[in-house]
């Protein structure tokens, strides 16, 4: 039977079998000034087995004076006891990853050992770590789970600052519920650097880039469950990545690209569950969609004021009717980025991310799986990509057979089949011949891109609208302006959604390409 149109394994599915004891170890970084609250934490004092411990913790970073290894993504991590360690700046692209993670060394080095490439050359000390390490063993459940607190200064040349990292190891489950109750009460939050990266940061003033970014690789799965924690743990990176940016709302891109990476989770979670569903699923795609809900009115309100907004503003720039509209409008852009900022800086946020890691690590939809799905999610993943893609393209098909007449409500909805088939097929591109795919998926984006030039000018009236007061004539004006430029711009996007959707069809889905 095949997967699609059905979700196995329910909530009493699930509860049938525990969560593997997996050893584990999550990172999180706390604000410098929460530190000593940790200490007196009321939850961990009720756990706690035994007496805190306290160590100094010591810690150098090393490289060449032009900077040989951190070109290459590494470098040589000294601790005041101990081997030296090289280290990555940042995992592999298409190395399974997730936010929390810890990196292993690539490799433990002698006193006097060099990396390999740099034989000869001095090295040079970049920054340092001088601090305590406080470790305390928690009982969670029959389960002791380890916590260090890290805490102590990060120094370079010319800057530092203060530093807090927690590190919670046990097995799997006992460490997941400890970070689920600490996150509700409590700042932390997975870094998006590890403390090498920051350390490079600090000492050359540059920022470090993503470590995930844009849809996920998924080249490395041998399998469709592979293809999806990889792309899970891919897309909660990226999220992490972009949400302080979104939180200072200094940049629109932040909102954006933080969006697009939850609608991918989404999506991700609508693809694959015939395979993957069930109640644990359905939770994380509610902490998701929760999340897009504060996202969608400050992207809605970017995108308006730095398009039709400001082409009409740069049209008619002496209307003092247009501009208290626009003013109006940036009032609810505001709003809307405060909303967002507050959920950013609570538990909504972070209980969010420990979901989807959580989901990721304890594997729900193997607990009571049947042989059926367990065959799917071993599967390579074209087989299970094929039905899926191609279900989804007959759909877009169908739903835009007579384009050219189609009413608007019938272009919005081809707009929503063509990203839903787009972030399905991004995640599955990377699986298969990449001339093909690539070439799809450029057209495919293109059409993507001309529907939402028309549901842009109609979602900028439905704000408009909203803007509309009672008795105020001049209000009603401009907002009358904005609405017949839309309908202009819709007239005139036809056109274009016609020409991309032609160019789509031109050629053959790259799943089903001999």
């Amino acid at each position: 039977m095949s997967p699609e149109g059905r979700e196995t394994g329910g909530a009493g599915a699930e509860a049938s079998e525990p969560a593997p004891e997996l050893p584990l170890s999550l990172e999180f970084v706390l604000p410098a000034t929460e530190a000593a609250r940790l200490a007196r934490f009321p939850i961990l004092a009720a756990l706690r087995q035994g007496r805190i411990s306290t160590s100094t913790e010591e810690l150098r970073w090393l490289d060449t004076p032009s900077g040989a290894l951190a070109d290459d993504g590494k470098l040589l991590e000294a601790p005041k006891r101990g081997p030296r360690r090289l280290i990555a700046l940042a995992p592999k692209t298409d190395a399974p990853w997730h936010p929390g993670k810890l990196l292993p060394p690539l490799a433990l080095l002698g006193p006097d050992e060099l990396p390999e490439g740099i034989a000869g050359e001095a090295l040079t000390a970049l920054a340092a770590f001088s601090g305590k390490r406080r470790s305390q063993r928690l009982l969670i459940g029959d389960a002791v789970v380890l916590l260090s607190l890290i805490e102590g200064q990060l120094r370079a040349v010319a800057a530092e600052r203060a530093l807090a990292r927690v590190i919670l190891s046990g097995p799997a489950p006992a460490v997941l519920d400890l970070a689920r109750r600490l996150t509700a009460a409590l700042p932390l939050l997975p870094p998006s650097q590890g403390l090498g990266a920051e350390a490079l940061s600090l000492a050359t003033g540059r920022m470090a880039g993503p470590r995930r970014r844009g849809a996920p690789d998924t080249s490395a799965a041998a399998s469709a469950e592979a293809c999806f924690t990889l792309a899970i743990g891919h897309l909660l990176e990226v999220a992490l990545h972009y949400a302080p940016m979104a939180r200072a709302g200094l940049d629109p891109e932040g909102v954006h690209q933080l969006r697009v990476a939850l609608r991918r989770l989404r999506s991700l979670l609508k693809v694959f569950r015939p395979i993957t569903g069930g109640k644990q699923a359905r939770a994380f795609d509610g902490a998701l969609k929760e999340m897009l809900g504060l996202l969608g009115p400050a992207r809605d309100w970017d995108v308006f004021l730095g398009g039709i907004g400001a082409d009409m503003a740069a049209l008619l720039p002496e209307d003092k009717r247009l501009t208290s509209l626009l003013q109006a409008a940036d009032a609810k852009r505001q709003a809307a980025y405060q909303a967002l900022a507050d959920a950013l800086d609570g538990p909504v946020w972070r209980q969010m991310l420990v979901a989807g890691i959580a989901f990721l690590l304890e594997k729900p939809w193997r607990h009571g799986a049947d042989a059926e799905r367990l065959e799917w999610l071993d599967s390579p993943p074209q087989h299970f990509a094929a039905r899926v893609l191609e279900k989804r393209w007959r759909k877009l098909c169908d739903d835009g057979a007579e384009i050219e007449t189609l009413p608007a409500e019938a272009v919005h909805e081809l707009r929503l089949d063509a990203k839903r088939l787009r972030y399905a097929a991004e995640v599955f591109a990377p699986v298969y011949p990449q001339k093909s795919a690539r070439r799809f998926q450029r057209r495919l984006a293109g059409l993507q891109e001309e529907l939402g030039r028309s549901n842009d000018a109609a979602v900028a009236t439905g704000l408009v609208q909203g803007l509309a007061r009672q008795k105020d004539e001049a209000r009603s004006f401009a907002i009358g302006l904005v609405e017949g430029w839309c309908r202009a711009r819709s007239a005139m996007d036809r056109k274009a959604v016609l020409a991309a959707w032609k160019k789509l069809l031109a050629k053959e889905s790259f799943w089903s390409a001999d």
